[in-house]
């Protein structure tokens, strides 16, 4: 009911008081109760696993059963997130150990999303936990003067399983909406602990616009609806509002960050009314101060190019997308977009040896289905 009433003082100043006040909060606070209990059922199952591994590499091993893993409750997942992104780790061992430990994705899954052998993300974990064993580093919870050196790995960790679950590296499903819906919950959580950093504020922000989309991102089939086609009457106005409101929160802080800046990307894009109403000219923008903040990441350049080609065409387009090639060679949407570009301009057979590139690289069963299509055309 506590949390009912707080989205009654979000919503109904802008929304208005509904006819039966009574009844709205009590709808709302039997849907986010039955929400917690579902979020409560899966971190046992998910908890239940972790045991094992984490008293092998993390846990004293000297501590009583009673203390280990399974006494831990929902809402101290994120004293095991920050746990494992010690400053004693490297950067890439954190989010790696996090993910596998703490968040239960596999090895493959984890390599893909590091765009690494597995091989080479199996060591990075090992050593990771040994790293963690040798220091005697134990399960707490950070005091406030730590949380600065620690929150970048934290969002990270919480970036990369959202973007696992919102479009999945496995090849049984398209999406895991219950892993990227676990990563917005303790992404709220963490903006609760630290409400004045913009950088959590615009990473919540980022979920819950891309969130509002998710109805509308496949078919009756499974089949992937790219956002141009998508029906956007089908989009969650509240999320995006919600999103919304968080980018501005964030924005008066004035400490611009990449999470913001994806964030603002995504709300011009939910904004829209129409793929041909968006404001590209705004959108390229926003991706160039992304790209400096980023410091140059090949990924951003991929994704300012697909802005690029809207503003300039698919020739300069292609020529940006050409000059970051060695870098995501092994990265099936920079062959995908590059398909999309050849094939903008009148290059059909470089189009689809570009797909089959994309096709090798990718289990996702939706972006296969989508790029086999393009190829038989």
């Amino acid at each position: 009911m506590q949390d009912a009433i707080v989205s009654a003082l979000e919503h109904w100043p802008s929304e208005g008081i509904p006819e039966v006040p009574a009844a709205w909060l009590l709808t709302v606070a039997r849907r986010k109760g039955i929400d917690r209990l579902r979020r409560e059922t899966r971190y046992r199952q998910k908890l239940a696993v972790l045991e094992e591994e984490a008293a092998r590499a993390v846990v004293d091993p000297a501590a009583p059963r009673s203390e280990g893993m399974a006494s831990v409750q929902a809402d101290e997942r994120l004293e095991l997130i920050f746990t494992c992104c010690h400053p004693a780790l490297s950067r890439d061992a954190q989010v790696a150990l996090t993910l596998r430990s703490v968040l239960g994705l596999t090895t493959p899954e984890i390599a893909k999303a590091f765009l690494v052998p597995e091989a080479t993300l199996a060591q990075r974990i090992v050593r990771a936990k040994r790293k963690i064993a040798e220091a005697g580093i134990t399960f707490r919870a950070p005091e406030p003067r730590e949380l600065p050196e620690r929150l970048d790995q934290v969002l990270a960790v919480l970036y990369l399983v959202f973007n696992e679950g919102y479009l999945s590296s496995r090849s049984d499903r398209a999406a895991r909406r219950d892993l990227a819906e676990d990563a917005e919950w303790l992404a709220s959580l963490l903006a609760s602990l630290v409400p004045d950093e913009p950088e959590v504020l615009g990473l919540l922000a980022l979920m819950r616009l891309h969130l509002a989309r998710a109805s509308a991102r496949f078919d009756e089939h499974g089949r992937l609806v790219l956002l141009r086609d998508q029906d956007r009457s089908r989009w969650d106005r509240r999320r995006i509002d919600d999103g919304i409101r968080l980018v501005e929160r964030a924005g008066a802080l004035k400490r611009p960050g990449p999470y913001q800046l994806q964030a603002a990307i995504a709300a011009v894009h939910a904004e829209a009314p129409a793929w041909e109403a968006t404001d590209w000219p705004q959108i390229l923008r926003l991706y160039d101060a992304l790209l400096a903040a980023s410091g140059g990441s090949p990924v951003v350049r991929l994704n300012r190019a697909i802005a690029l080609r809207q503003v300039a065409g698919p020739e300069l387009a292609l020529c940006e997308v050409d000059a970051i090639a060695d870098d995501l060679d092994r990265y099936h949407l920079l062959h995908a977009t590059r398909a999309e570009l050849l094939r903008d301009l009148g290059r059909a057979d470089d189009a689809r040896d570009a797909d089959r590139r994309a096709l090798e690289l990718t289990d996702n069963p939706a972006e296969r289905v989508l790029l086999e299509e393009r190829i038989a055309r």
